[in-house]
């Protein structure tokens, strides 16, 4: 077998037995402006991990710089091509509206099926017997917006996941341009729904994220990347769904973040009023002590008040308690964020 590039992660979080630490969860964190100049770090900020689906906004790029007007996108739609929806009627019913754009129905849509996130997030048991269909599945918002950009090249819906495609073309050029990774040194994997997905350096992926939150005119894309980031916050609830991390973290920035979670352990978040871009992952791909490294790196940033703690403090798990109730322990963020002078 070929040899594997493994990230020098550092200690993100920890659970701790009695006063002793009993588990570690490694991570890595980097935060960047839209120059791609690191502001904070730890970690690992420069060996490509893969960043799942905290990389939609850059496959939705291509769709909305080309063809928001044509298609007559909304808001609330835009925001829908990035999320990670929890198949809430709102998230079906948004899809079917994309599809119908087109003139197709779900099973134009390649992502597969799932049991929608809903349930898990809201701590609910699915119906007995219960089917679901595509449109409830995360990623249908993206596939939708993958579709409407092939109609809108001039090529057969039926392939717009291959590789050679002129969607997945596009979309390569958006992540090289936004990420500052040519595209001939792209790390490629397939995604847990079928399209292509790529890792990248998490300064790449702060300094991608740091670019859509600036309100200046891209070069390529105009004025496309401040638009769709503003979609996102101003419409957390068709990126996520209740009870759901990045629609808390949205809510809790009150109009100036916008975020995106990946899975196995992948979290962007942006600031409009900073013009700084945030990028963790977790090596062990879980999204609690995910969470509690990220909290307290925005904690060290300096961009929690008691308000945005508040909003937030469901995202922290309780402290560890055994089958008896006893409290036997808790989970504590274990990093220090190193600050570029």
């Amino acid at each position: 077998m070929p040899s594997l590039t493994i990230p020098d992660h550092t200690p993100m979080s920890v659970t701790v037995r009695g006063a002793h630490t009993e588990n570690v969860h490694h991570g890595s964190i980097a935060v960047a402006d839209s120059s791609g100049r690191l502001l904070a770090w730890a970690g690992d900020v420069d060996t490509p991990v893969f960043t799942r689906s905290a990389l939609k906004p850059f496959q939705a790029m291509p769709l909305v710089h080309q063809g928001a007007d044509r298609w007559a996108l909304s808001d609330s739609e835009i925001a829908l091509l990035c999320a990670s929806h929890s198949g809430e009627p709102r998230h079906a019913e948004g899809v079917s509206a994309l599809l119908a754009r087109l003139g197709v129905g779900e099973d134009a849509l390649a992502c597969g099926v799932h049991t929608p996130y809903f349930y898990a997030a809201t701590g609910r048991q699915p119906p007995a017997g219960e089917t679901y269909s595509r449109l409830q599945h995360n990623c249908s918002g993206k596939h939708s917006g993958m579709l409407l950009l092939a109609q809108l090249s001039g090529e057969p819906l039926a392939t717009y996941l291959h590789p050679d495609s002129a969607v997945q073309r596009a979309i390569v050029r958006s992540i090289s341009h936004f990420s500052g990774v040519p595209a001939d040194r792209l790390v490629r994997g397939i995604d847990g729904c079928s399209a292509p997905n790529y890792a990248l350096p998490l300064r790449a992926l702060a300094t991608a994220i740091a670019r859509l939150s600036v309100d200046d005119t891209d070069p390529v894309y105009a004025n496309t990347p401040h638009r769709l980031a503003r979609a996102m916050a101003r419409h957390p609830e068709m990126v996520s769904g209740e009870g759901r991390n990045d629609l808390m973290l949205m809510r809790a920035g009150r109009g100036d973040w916008f975020s995106k979670v990946g899975a196995d352990g992948v979290q962007v978040l942006g600031s409009f009023s900073r013009g700084v871009g945030v990028a963790a992952k977790c090596a062990d791909g879980q999204l609690v002590p995910l969470m509690v490294g990220l909290l307290s790196a925005l904690e060290q940033l300096g961009w929690l008040d008691d308000e945005a703690r508040t909003a937030l403090r469901p995202l922290l798990p309780p402290p560890l308690r055994n089958v008896a109730g006893i409290e036997v322990g808790h989970m504590q963020a274990a990093w220090r964020l190193k600050m570029a002078n």
